[in-house]
């Protein structure tokens, strides 16, 4: 049979503390899969920012995605064919997917005055306030909120009622308004499955073939992968099982959390659809 070559795309947030440190042992993983010479794209809702000390920790040297699906960042030289319209952010070449700044912190203004909810921007707080509000060094939460595309932020003394009014608004704008951990998060046209399609498209010419399309995630974030990808990881906290409704084939690519060989299970089950 001939064989596929595969391309991993990992959710990476569940997998990183918030000061970027591995957890549940996710730089054996990592190891693995450049020793193999595997391709891992990291998904994140962090920055590049946020993203490059555990990148170079972990010697993660492979495009990633950044800021909820707002942008592919291409190492330079990475690939040397011709690929989408780039521009450059920092170290990196960028196919932007969400628009830029200021477009989602001016969107943010707008809705706010439309629907007369208040919020607060973290690029309004005082470097101190933003430390106290994030609970990160001074250093972090400024990667935090030094975005290129999204805008963080949170509610100011509204009501359940008002956030969803909020939410439904922003979603009739075409907006991407979503959860950052204790903060909300706004981008003009974000999308992971096309972020995740447009390194696809660079992988394959790069390989002269399809290359196979794995996804890996915790629950919550694998629903962003299951129309771009080939097969799709589910990493759950309790005993993988199969769910009401889900096919058995589904249902062997789920992977416990808690489980001792994590990802060399995971690892093993990639090299065998490859």
């Amino acid at each position: 049979m001939r064989r596929i070559n595969p391309v991993i795309f990992c959710a990476v947030d569940a997998f990183l503390g918030r000061g970027g440190e591995p957890l549940f042992r996710f730089e054996e993983f990592v190891a693995s899969l450049r020793n193999s010479g595997v391709p891992c794209v990291w998904v994140s809702q962090r920055t590049r920012g946020e993203l490059d000390e555990p990148r170079r920790r972990l010697g993660a040297n492979d495009p990633f995605i950044a800021e909820g699906g707002s942008g592919v960042y291409l190492p330079e030289d990475y690939f040397h064919q011709k690929r989408a319209k780039t521009e450059r952010l920092g170290r990196f070449l960028c196919i932007p997917v969400a628009q830029a700044q200021p477009a989602s912190a001016e969107a943010l203004e707008e809705l706010a005055k439309k629907t007369h909810v208040g919020v607060v921007p973290l690029r309004s707080l005082k470097p101190r306030e933003l430390a106290q509000n994030t609970g990160l060094p001074i250093r972090g939460a400024e990667l935090m909120r030094s975005r290129d595309f999204d805008e963080l932020f949170f509610f100011a003394g509204a009501s359940s009622t008002e956030i969803l009014r909020f939410i439904q608004a922003g979603e009739q704008q075409q907006l991407v308004i979503r959860p950052h951990g204790n903060f909300w998060s706004l981008a003009v046209g974000a999308s992971i499955p096309k972020c995740v399609l447009q390194l696809a498209r660079l992988y394959d010419l790069a390989l002269h073939k399809r290359a196979l399309r794995v996804g890996i995630a915790v629950t919550k974030d694998a629903n962003s992968f299951s129309s771009v990808c080939d097969r799709v990881f589910r990493v759950i906290s309790g005993k993988p099982r199969a769910d009401e409704g889900e096919t058995p084939e589904a249902a062997k690519y789920q992977c416990s959390l808690s489980a001792p060989d994590l990802w060399r299970e995971i690892f093993s089950a990639v090299r065998a659809t490859s």
